[in-house]
């Protein structure tokens, strides 16, 4: 069986005015420029007097050899949701006013094949493999998913701070 630990983990919150459709595709396309498979496991949507709420959940898998992968789960939440009209050069537009909140959470998964998994013997090999053999690599690697996912959170701060600013 596949080993998982956590790695690293981090949210971003805001509040205010942007483009739902824009911020789901700017995400999409990002996970998918890193080299991730991005499969969508929820999606949920509800309308409620304040506005639309909406759920939201990623798992990304981004195979780095044949013993590691990485997995980064989104989560994004959208609360109070409703249409506005803004205004941008004299022209208006319809963007999206509301709560959004975006959840990382990186994983290492060690033999996802389930190679190492076969007998007792193998299985003890592994462990010898994991702790003495591959330690600094395993290392590396949690260092490099922990960068990556704070880039993608970066990104899309940045993202919605220029969404927010638009039109004012």
């Amino acid at each position: 069986m596949s080993e998982v630990y956590p790695v690293y983990e981090t949210k971003i919150a805001n509040s205010g005015i942007f483009n739902f459709k824009e911020v789901y595709n700017f995400l999409f396309e990002w996970f998918r420029s890193l080299e991730y498979v991005v499969l969508e496991q929820k999606y949920s949507e509800k309308i409620r007097p304040t506005g639309k709420e909406i759920g939201i959940s990623w798992l990304c898998l981004k195979k780095i050899n044949d013993y590691v992968r990485f997995r980064v789960k989104v989560s994004i939440t959208i609360a109070n949701l409703v249409e506005v009209e803004i205004t941008e050069e004299g022209i208006k537009l319809k963007k999206d006013k509301g709560d959004i909140e975006i959840k990382f959470s990186g994983h290492l998964e060690k033999d996802y094949e389930n190679k190492w998994e076969a007998n007792p013997i193998t299985k003890f090999l592994r462990g010898i493999y994991d702790k003495y053999i591959i330690r600094s690599k395993l290392e590396a690697y949690e260092d490099k998913l922990a960068e990556e996912i704070e880039e993608s959170s970066e990104q899309i701060k940045a993202f919605l701070a220029l969404e927010g600013r638009k039109g004012f």
